[in-house]
């Protein structure tokens, strides 16, 4: 079927005149007539049928321009649906990040998101940074976010920092090391509260003895997540070795106290993950624009 007659056939039905299309169409009458007669000898049946001075739809032709509108209306559902995805405000992100940014980042940068791009559906996922980048690499997600990401990354992948904060050692306001400066070697006779093994936070404390020779810790306590471990150092029990962001409110309520280490001050990476050399959605292209924007 000639879908450009058809197309004709329905500015016509829908306007009532050719004259009418021919002026939207800025096409001549004669012209149109002459594709419209040659739409009615592909189809073996009329469309148009005098009446008056001007036309009127045949039976076949009011059926033809009902089924016509519904084509066309899907086009433009079509097209709108195309026009969106290449702006980004609709679409599918896929996301993984670690603790800290999941807990104390994402959830104001996905409401500010949300709300400029409703329609984008978001999966978010809260791991460890192990698996985090093994999600990316194995393209389950599309982003990854991480706290204090490893340095070490396949070729495969591009990372962005975004900012960076300070890691504290903390202990419970009484603890006997609460507000002093004390040494690492000392430092790491206490017992830790830690997170699960491949948490980056815990690997950099492992990897900061190595480097200052000092003996390694003792993980006392083992939580699958950075909200039971603090709650633990409150209550009483152990250290803790954590990013600024997540413990800073604690400790100016008095329900934590930072420990000084000498010669100690390590920074935290906040970064953004993608894979190299592979196009982002368009919706998660403008979710990262916004991130860039809130760092």
């Amino acid at each position: 079927m000639n879908l450009h007659a058809l197309r004709l056939f329905h500015i016509i039905a829908s306007t009532g005149s050719v004259t009418r299309a021919s002026e939207q169409l800025h096409i001549s009458q004669p012209a149109i007539t002459a594709q419209i007669k040659r739409f009615e000898k592909e189809l073996r049946f009329p469309l148009l049928k005098p009446e008056g001075r001007g036309i009127a739809l045949t039976d076949a032709g009011e059926e033809l321009a009902r089924l016509a509108k519904r084509l066309f209306a899907v086009e433009q559902q079509l097209e709108q649906f195309a026009d969106d995805y290449r702006n980004g405000a609709t679409g599918v992100i896929r996301l993984a990040a670690t603790y800290l940014p999941a807990h104390f980042l994402l959830p104001a940068w996905l409401a500010r998101f949300k709300r400029q791009y409703e329609q984008v559906e978001m999966t978010i996922t809260t791991t460890n940074s192990g698996d985090a980048l093994a999600k990316l690499m194995n393209v389950e997600v599309d982003i990854a976010i991480f706290g204090g990401a490893a340095e070490d990354y396949p070729e495969a992948i591009h990372k962005e920092e975004l900012f960076q904060d300070e890691l504290w050692f903390v202990v419970a306001p009484h603890h006997r090391y609460a507000g002093q400066r004390v040494t690492l070697a000392e430092m790491m006779k206490e017992p830790f509260v830690m997170r699960e093994e491949g948490s980056t936070t815990r690997e950099r404390l492992l990897s900061l003895c190595r480097t200052y020779g000092a003996a390694l810790p003792t993980i006392s306590l083992q939580f699958n997540g950075l909200h039971e471990a603090i709650q633990a150092v409150i209550a009483g029990y152990g250290a803790n070795f954590v990013s600024s962001l997540v413990v800073r409110d604690f400790v100016e309520r008095g329900e934590l106290a930072r420990v000084y280490v000498d010669g100690i001050q390590l920074m935290n990476a906040i970064g953004i993950c993608t894979r190299k050399h592979e196009p982002l959605p368009p919706s998660a292209a403008n979710f990262i624009q916004l991130v860039k924007g809130e760092a």
